[in-house]
């Protein structure tokens, strides 16, 4: 007969802590291919955020540990050996028991609820300065647009916003529109989730402190591609974000040698789609192209902004983003190589 191991509450213990430890670790990674975590933020909506979440932690690690202690206790002391041969005594009644456990989950879940209400409001009442950048975020299937409606910018994908000090505040307000379906903005570095709703605009804050690049993406199912909905802020210094602006409110470049590529651009589907100021393309549907290559990435942050990438992506963008709304221009090499030229002019 086959030997069965014995059930061993030392050993589960072990285990327990050995994969808590492992979610705490991967929770706290930090490295360049680390994935952004709300325990290293970096504005004030996100260090409320952050610091709300180390109290309810703490709250429910305190009740985990208790608990897990007395059922470890309880299997420990009082399990069955080969002597055990009746029912240990039951207690009935017990009014201190009855009461403890009644009153000291209402007072957790009170507590909780009275915290994380404060955190809440002081988040969403905001009151916005008149220092303050206003831009609009409107979520398309499956990538993101970005209008600074009092600087004349629109710009996809790769949010630009000047970083913020207690003694200069320049905080960042975001309105929040969806062109199709839900969606959901979420840089956890910046600031919580906040959902793009069809013809229900919402508002949130943020107020970075330090330049760099962060990184977030769709956190709401939108489609075939929600997972590929990237979005990149970069939080500029004062200098860098007046030369960002600068250089977006210019109008597109014209090379005469890509004059070919812009033919082949205005006269094929392109311009039906895409916008470049100070072209005939004047479509809505795709992404502002009027400064491409000053992006790094194309296909909302999920693929290097290359001239092959680009090659690849105007060929067949299914073969980056499989149900991708954008088609196949299905343009000869030819044109496929002047449009690319074309293109790389547009910084």
């Amino acid at each position: 007969m086959q030997h069965q191991p014995s059930f061993s509450p030392i050993r589960c213990a072990l285990a327990l802590a050995v994969f808590l430890f492992a979610a705490a670790s991967s929770a706290f990674a930090d490295g360049p291919q680390a994935t952004p975590s709300i325990f290293a933020p970096a504005a004030s909506p996100a260090h409320e955020i952050y610091s709300l979440s180390l109290f309810v932690l703490a709250i429910t690690g305190a009740i985990f540990v208790a608990v897990a202690s007395l059922l470890v206790y309880a299997v420990v002391r009082f399990r069955g050996g080969k002597e055990a041969r009746h029912e240990p005594p039951q207690i009935y009644g017990s009014m201190q028991v009855e009461l403890a456990w009644t009153v000291i989950p209402i007072i957790i879940v009170l507590v909780l609820f009275l915290t994380t209400t404060r955190v809440i409001f002081a988040v969403q009442n905001g009151a916005e300065p008149e220092s303050a950048l206003d831009v609009v975020v409107i979520g398309h299937q499956f990538w993101w647009e970005f209008r600074y409606p009092k600087l004349g910018i629109v710009t996809a994908n790769e949010l630009h916003i000047p970083v913020s000090s207690k003694l200069e505040p320049q905080p960042t307000f975001l309105r929040l529109i969806s062109a199709d379906v839900d969606h959901s903005f979420w840089v956890p570095q910046l600031s919580g989730k906040t959902d793009l709703i069809p013809n229900h605009p919402n508002q949130m804050w943020i107020e970075p402190e330090t330049p760099g690049l962060y990184l977030g993406q769709c956190a709401q199912f939108c489609g075939m591609e929600h997972a590929k909905m990237l979005i990149r802020v970069y939080v500029d210094t004062d200098q860098q974000f007046a030369a960002w602006v600068k250089e977006q409110q210019q109008p597109a470049a014209d090379v005469a040698a890509a004059a070919a590529g812009r033919q082949v651009f205005e006269t094929e589907a392109c311009m039906n789609c895409h916008t470049i100021a100070g072209t005939a393309a004047r479509g809505t549907v795709g992404p502002d192209l009027t400064h491409l290559m000053s992006r790094a990435t194309i296909a909302s942050g999920t693929v290097l902004n290359t001239p092959q990438n680009l090659h690849a992506w105007i060929q067949d963008p299914n073969n980056f983003k499989p149900g991708a709304l954008m088609p196949a221009m299905q343009l000869t090499d030819q044109q496929l190589d002047q449009v690319v030229a074309y293109l790389t002019t547009l910084h």
